[in-house]
């Protein structure tokens, strides 16, 4: 009885010792005999005892590298450090067990070589621009060679890229030198601006002083147009009054002779009169003397007596 109870709790022990229970995201690899027989998935499995046992235990979750700074040379010769992170995940355990001895470390390796030969073809500038193709050209290498090891390389990144000091000193000078050129543009810009606005305000101040001089000198020459006609229309509507008025000859003989008293304008001015234009004025004067027309002496009228002189002023 006692042996038979010792027998059972042996069987529970080794039945509960061969029990595995496989995590989500994770795979086993179980060999039979030492020789590969299956691979265990997520969940609840026994092993034979004695038979088949856990050879490795394998994530399927996304994993990164981390690379230390290692000097790379580019193909101008500089010697830089740079360090690289790598995201892979294991899509196939068996290869992964199987592929290689230590398929993190070969892929370190990997890594490094691949980087060396991709910044050996660049210079300088073009490693310190062109992270995103040397990022794609080592995904590419990588994921292609690592294959058969069961790993998936998801992309590469280069964390730092570290020039030699005096390297980055003539980076720093170059910088600033281009910072100042395009101050110096900028200013540039900015005076030209300035002066173009300036010319322009001039130019539209003298458009405006000019149109402003055109507009008065329009305004001076229709006030001078219509004072003008003014006086013209004037004399037309005189010469329309005296026509109405039926007057005779020797009226319009006497307007002629004021029309050219006022062109003499008391100025020492020869003037030539026609014949007919005296004789019309003889025999207007002839006229008003025997008529007593023009006459401005009033009749009945005594003459002024002279001034007395004053015996107590003289």
């Amino acid at each position: 009885m006692i042996g038979l109870l010792i027998l059972g709790i042996v069987v529970f022990v080794l039945v509960i010792a061969n029990i595995k229970i496989v995590p989500q995201a994770t795979e086993y690899v179980i060999e039979f005999l030492g020789k590969y027989r299956t691979t265990w998935s997520a969940g609840i499995h026994v092993t034979i005892p004695f038979l088949e046992r856990v050879a490795k235990k394998i994530t399927l979750k996304e994993q990164f590298l981390d690379s230390p700074p290692q000097p790379v040379i580019t193909k101008d010769n500089v010697t830089m450090q740079i360090d690289t992170v790598v995201y892979f995940r294991i899509f196939d355990a068996k290869l992964y067990a199987y592929g290689a001895v230590n398929p993190i470390s070969a892929l370190e390796n990997l890594t490094a070589t691949t980087l060396r030969n991709i910044v050996g073809e660049l210079e300088l500038d073009g490693t310190l621009t062109s992270r995103d193709n040397i990022n794609t050209k080592m995904t590419a290498i990588l994921d292609e060679a690592t294959d058969q090891w069961g790993i998936k390389v998801n992309r590469v990144e280069l964390k730092n890229i570290i020039p030699p000091a005096e390297i980055q000193n003539a980076m720093e000078k170059q910088m600033k030198a281009e910072r100042d050129r395009r101050e110096t543009l900028l200013q540039a810009e900015g005076h030209k601006a300035a002066a173009i606005t300036r010319a322009e305000g001039d130019k539209q101040a003298m458009i405006l002083e000019a149109e402003g001089e055109r507009d008065a000198r329009i305004a001076r020459a229709e006030g001078e147009a219509r004072a003008i006609y003014l006086s013209k229309k004037a004399e037309a509507d005189g010469l329309m009054a005296l026509k109405e008025a039926a007057a005779d000859a020797a009226v319009l003989e006497l307007k002629k002779y004021e029309a050219l008293v006022k062109l003499s304008d008391g100025k020492a001015s020869k003037i030539i009169i026609p014949t007919d234009v005296v004789n019309a004025t003889t025999s207007n004067v002839i006229f008003s003397e025997t008529s007593g027309l023009g006459d401005v002496t009033l009749p009945g009228q005594d003459p002024i007596p002279p001034k007395k002189a004053d015996p107590c002023c003289d």
